[in-house]
């Protein structure tokens, strides 16, 4: 596939993640370059003057295969260089994959002590670094990756972090857009969750067989105490959908009355997405400084 002018916005940013040395990939190689390297095409051109470069040194930080049965899933993982078992964090990914943001992501959470590990949970349906059409991702993939098929890839996920020698004792899970979503329905699924985060997930919606129920069908189930951080101006999860989650969980269990919601007024979906025009700089540390002390104060850290 030749190069485009798509390509400027990444180059420069693999150029900066390179030390300033110059930067040359090909198109296919920006999207496709493997989990947790370059961005989704549909996500490009990327906004190198805002995103976020966490870098890698004093981490063991790339790509591990993890068993689900005979199936080797590819995840990108960082944690700390040096012994001890440290606490696990899974990050799950938006709709794009395990993409360069979602590395970073991780990479982020290794600087501040912790094992985390962002699955790639659309492994066998196909990969979505290369569709340069949202709804197309969305129709052909996405939508096609089973709830159930995920559960159990994050319980593979998790039984392998414990096997590494890590500490599941202290479990905490966060995930983006397609993720959040996600992250709510795992801290319904897995007691050994403490706590999750869940970044303006959708919390409603039609069901299939693929999909069954959605994070409000799922309160009285709770397992572990979930933040939303969610924005006033998303137009994809109307505020609405809000007001009745946090109706639920009123009514709900220990769990369930424990999580809360955290609504930026002015931010739109996507906004901790420091390589999209949906970023608000500050809307976006706010959250991040509120994971982190969630996942203190329920005993993840």
């Amino acid at each position: 596939m030749p190069d485009t002018p798509m390509l400027d916005d990444a180059q420069a940013l693999l150029q900066k993640a390179n030390g300033g040395l110059p930067a040359t990939p090909t198109r296919r190689e920006v999207v496709q370059a493997g989990v947790g390297l370059g961005f989704a095409a549909a996500t490009l051109p990327v906004a190198a003057q805002t995103v976020i470069h966490t870098p890698s040194e004093g981490l063991v930080a790339g790509t591990v295969q993890i068993p689900v049965g005979d199936f080797q899933m590819p995840a990108y993982r960082a944690m700390p260089q040096g012994g001890g078992a440290r606490p696990v964090v899974l990050v799950i990914s938006e709709i794009f994959g395990v993409h360069e943001h979602i590395a970073d992501v991780a990479r982020r959470f290794a600087h501040q002590g912790y094992c985390a590990i962002a699955p790639d949970l659309y492994k066998r349906q196909g990969n979505p670094a290369g569709y340069t059409d949202i709804g197309a991702l969305m129709s052909e993939l996405v939508s096609k990756v089973p709830d159930a098929q995920v559960m159990g890839d994050l319980d593979a996920t998790v039984a392998w972090a414990k096997a590494q020698g890590q500490d599941t004792s202290r479990l905490g899970v966060t995930g983006f857009c397609w993720g959040g979503r996600i992250t709510w329905l795992f801290a319904e699924h897995s007691p050994a969750v403490k706590a999750g985060v869940a970044w303006y997930g959708r919390l409603t919606g039609p069901t299939n067989p693929l999909q069954p129920r959605h994070p409000l069908d799922l309160v009285a189930e709770l397992k572990a105490p979930v933040l939303g951080l969610y924005g006033g101006q998303d137009t994809g999860i109307p505020l609405d959908t809000v007001e009745a989650m946090k109706k639920a969980l009123a009514a709900g269990n220990a769990a369930a009355r424990d999580s809360r919601f955290i609504v930026y007024p002015d931010a739109p979906h996507a906004f901790h997405a420091d390589y999209r025009p949906s970023y608000r700089q500050a809307d976006a540390q706010d959250g991040w400084k509120q994971c982190l002390a969630w996942f203190k104060a329920h005993g993840v850290a």
